[in-house]
């Protein structure tokens, strides 16, 4: 109480972006548009060949159509703040507003490290256990395995944020970054974060690094399999069949990783570099991994080309 009566409680936030280098601004707004747009559209043609190409009715496709649809809601819950900031030095955000950005953001970003393990298998499944395939991976299954990678994403994602929220905002309410980002938002807090860090910690262990250990436990088994395979026909094949999931999953991870575990400058005037790298390397997770996803899977996927090809013939025979 006696905090309350000397400090203004924060009703909004600013978000500096990257206000400090506005050379910068107008060409990073059209790469991000542009890149936002490829997503866009590269996202919504994986979803719709996997829905109405009868081929692709497997779990492997209904797998990579939520990973379609996620990408699309994540980008979305943040692209456009992320540009309207290049346009709006110091862009304004209200608490209700950066909440809600700051729980999509967490919330997809989990569900796709619990998809991507479901993805894991899935691949495990097909490649160690083919014969049981359609029993173990049936539609009884992979409903539920996705539906459980949304529904803990959204939990995990709900008690973090209202664990953020909670806190008392009081004094500075600028934010070094593009978006709410959970991270800099509680910077801000004039409070003990004690709670939230152990939390933050918990979901990383769980979200992070189960996943992590249970794709890596499962390309040791697929690899070990693969080379058992006699023909370099045969390993070719089923190499294939798991070579874009762990393109992204490559790409998803080592990017975290590198967020997250690169060590920090202790150098005070390398620190307008070091929060110009961060918000760059942040860019790089949340807008070029999602584009890259649908490219990969169709540069590398010779079923999703043959499904696309498709779907633009058949539209072009009906023009």
């Amino acid at each position: 109480m006696e905090r309350s009566n000397k400090t203004t409680p924060v009703s909004s936030f600013i978000l500096l972006g990257l206000s400090a280098h506005p050379k910068l601004e107008k060409t990073f707004f059209v790469l991000i548009l542009l890149m936002y747009l490829v997503i866009l559209l590269g996202n919504v043609v994986l979803i719709l060949v996997s829905i109405l190409d009868s081929h692709l009715h497997t779990p492997m496709y209904f797998f990579l159509g939520n990973l379609s649809f996620l990408d699309i809601c994540y980008t979305t819950s943040s692209v456009p703040l992320i540009l309207d900031s290049f346009l709006t030095p110091r862009k304004t955000i209200s608490f209700s507003g950066c909440a809600v950005q700051m729980f999509l953001s967490f919330a997809m970003g989990a569900t796709e490290c619990v998809l991507l393990g479901m993805m894991a298998f899935d691949r495990y499944v097909a490649i160690c256990n083919p014969l049981r395939y359609p029993v173990v991976m049936s539609k009884a299954a992979y409903v539920p395995m996705a539906a459980g990678s949304w529904v803990s994403g959204s939990i995990t994602a709900t008690v973090q944020i209202s664990l953020a929220m909670t806190l008392p905002f009081c004094g500075d309410n600028v934010i070094n970054h593009f978006t709410c980002e959970i991270l800099a938002v509680l910077k801000l807090a004039c409070a003990d974060i004690s709670i939230n860090v152990i939390s933050m910690a918990v979901a990383n262990a769980m979200f992070l690094g189960v996943p992590v250990l249970f794709i890596f436990v499962s390309y040791i088994f697929i690899l070990s399999t693969i080379l058992r395979i006699p023909s370099a026909e045969g390993r070719k094949k089923a190499f294939s069949t798991c070579s874009a999931h762990l393109t992204v999953v490559l790409v998803f991870y080592g990017t975290i990783l590198f967020m997250y575990g690169k060590p920090k400058s202790k150098d005070p005037l390398g620190a307008d570099k070091q929060d110009l790298a961060d918000k760059l390397i942040s860019l790089f997770y949340g807008v070029v991994t999602p584009m890259l996803n649908p490219i990969i899977y169709s540069l590398r996927n010779k079923d999703v080309k043959a499904a696309v090809t498709n779907l633009v013939g058949q539209k072009h025979f009906k023009w």
